[in-house]
């Protein structure tokens, strides 16, 4: 309940730092690198107000240099679970009583924690525990986070200030929003630490009661949200921490009756199963639970044969090949036509050579590591399918090697067949496939592109005649949920591009947006009567 209605002014992007050599921002992420490197860190499961400690720690390492060890996290098991789920739901109802403007208050303060105090160590976490760039650190951990924040806050006033437009004489009628009945489970993958911040707080900034399981290999900067949460005034409670393994997790919360909602980001297979569990459990639930979820990608870059060939070669790059190309968004499969393919190629191919991968606490590279061996291993399969192939062709890249860390070479495959197996399948690592088709068949090709993949999260098209533009949109319309034109398929801003897919890229639920916070509540109507009717007749009755 509120005291009152405060309209939140729209906030702006939060400024993104260069780490420009020689400026004070430079050497103060440098330094606070270097000091959390040398403080290992111990971290524990959040539940309620306690901080719980197990006999079963894993060694948390950085993918760059996996032997190196940052600190260890305490594992939990079932009991653990359903200690979260009984700790939120016993602050269930002071958490949804809270008037709105002091929820909001809460990460609005983590917001101002995040930019000020806390930024570096934000940073460094994210670049030590997910072998991020500063530049993709910066981004990522701090600025979207805080973008989530801010906005989220400024939609969530905008949601309780929309009332119905007539009342007539004699009559109030008014709309309540109220939380979901029982806790939402967040489950959040290691690639963005703003996501993984998002996604427990957008459904608690609603009223709800949050039970998080975060991925194992973003659990380093996942401690340092918590510490941040509850210095901003969270309750104990409201969100919990599980560091437990996802079938263990699953298994309590999807049997529990006041499961109310899933929010969710990883891999369509996992989404799947989890919608799968949950429909079979349905009779077990107090009400029909939210599932929102973000999963994968096979985004595309299209190129008309009037493209700007720079344009479209840089988008290839860097659309392709920033942090390792673990993004849902990264751009994995290209369509250009043979008429511009010895321009883009020579642009490509010149950026390629100085793309170097290593270390990311040297500032130098343009990437770090894959996340763990399994990725790793995952992706050099990819590699060594399309090396030993008669119908494709590397043309740069195709060596890794994880004797110090998980270091793939950004690689680049020419398929002679569009349905390719790296056209078609996720990958999610530093590997672009090209088809080359008839500069003269551009309509076929984006029929092609439309019905390659299962995916439909992000894709671009780079023309400079506008006619091709608008036909390309028409064609892709379902194609991805976030769609751009002459730039590459990644870095949707908060505020600005609510990023989300359809098809088997997940429920399209736009993060970042106003669409995503109306799933965290449930809406009552309330008429009320000041003179109510004491005679049943109605004049026609006569």
């Amino acid at each position: 309940m509120s005291t009152g209605f405060y309209k939140v002014p729209t906030p702006s992007n939060e400024p993104v730092y260069d780490y420009a050599p020689g400026t004070p921002q430079r050497e103060a992420l440098q330094a606070t690198l270097k000091a959390m490197k040398e403080a290992p860190v111990e971290v524990p499961l959040y539940i309620g107000s306690e901080q719980i400690k197990t006999e079963n720690k894993k060694r948390l390492a950085p993918p760059h240099d996996h032997q190196f060890t940052l600190g260890h996290y305490h594992e939990g098991d079932a009991s653990h679970v359903q200690q979260a789920i009984d700790s939120a739901l016993n602050v269930k109802e002071s958490w949804e009583n809270m008037s709105w403007e002091h929820r909001a208050s809460i990460f609005l303060k983590a917001a101002e924690l995040i930019s000020g105090p806390y930024r570096y160590q934000m940073n460094a976490a994210t670049m030590l525990g997910q072998s991020k760039t500063a530049h993709q650190s910066e981004i990522d951990a701090v600025c979207e986070l805080i973008d989530f924040l801010r906005f989220n806050v400024h939609y969530m006033s905008e949601i309780y200030g929309q009332q119905p437009p007539i009342s007539p004489k004699g009559i109030w009628n008014r709309l309540e929003q109220r939380p979901l009945e029982g806790f939402v489970f967040a489950i959040t993958p290691f690639n963005f630490t703003a996501i993984a911040g998002n996604l427990p707080a957008s459904p608690a900034m609603m009223g709800n009661v949050v039970v998080w399981k975060p991925a194992e290999t973003q659990i380093y900067a996942a401690n340092l949200l918590m510490k941040i949460f509850r210095e901003a005034g969270l309750p104990d409670g409201v969100i919990n921490l599980v560091n437990v393994d996802g079938p263990v997790a699953g298994e309590v919360v999807f049997n529990h009756p006041d499961f109310a909602a899933l929010h969710f980001t990883g891999s369509t297979k996992v989404f799947k199963h989890l919608w799968k569990t949950i429909g079979n459990n349905i009779d077990k639930y107090r009400s029909y639970p939210r599932i929102v979820g973000e999963t994968g990608g096979k985004d595309f870059v299209v190129a008309h044969p009037s493209a700007d060939t720079k344009a479209v070669a840089t988008a290839l790059v860097r659309g392709a090949f920033e942090f390792q190309g673990q993004k849902c968004s990264a751009a994995s499969r290209a369509y250009i036509p043979n008429n511009l393919w010895e321009e883009i190629r020579g642009y490509v191919l010149a950026d390629h050579k100085n793309l170097t991968v290593g270390d990311v606490q040297d500032f130098s590279h343009f990437m770090g590591a894959v996340i763990s061996e399994t990725a790793f291993d995952k992706i050099a399969g990819y590699i060594d399918y399309a090396k030993e192939s008669d119908m494709a062709e590397v043309i740069a890249g195709g060596e890794y090697d994880k004797s110090k860390g998980y270091f793939i070479q950004p690689t680049i495959i020419v398929a002679h067949d569009p349905k390719f197996k790296t056209m078609e399948e996720e990958i999610f690592g530093p590997v672009l496939t090209i088809y080359l088709y008839q500069a003269e068949r551009f309509e076929e090709t984006l029929e092609l592109v439309d019905q390659t993949s299962p995916y439909a999260l992000t894709g671009a098209i780079f023309s400079q005649d506008r006619a091709a533009i608008e036909l390309g949109m028409r064609k892709l319309r379902h194609a991805a949920g976030n769609f751009y034109i002459n730039d590459k398929p990644t870095g949707a801003v908060v505020g600005q591009q609510p990023f989300g897919g359809a098809r088997g890229s997940g429920t399209n639920d736009k993060a970042g947006a106003m669409i995503n916070l109306l799933r965290w509540v449930s809406p009552r109507t309330i008429k009320e009567a000041f003179v109510p009717p004491v005679d049943y007749r109605y004049p026609y009755m006569g």
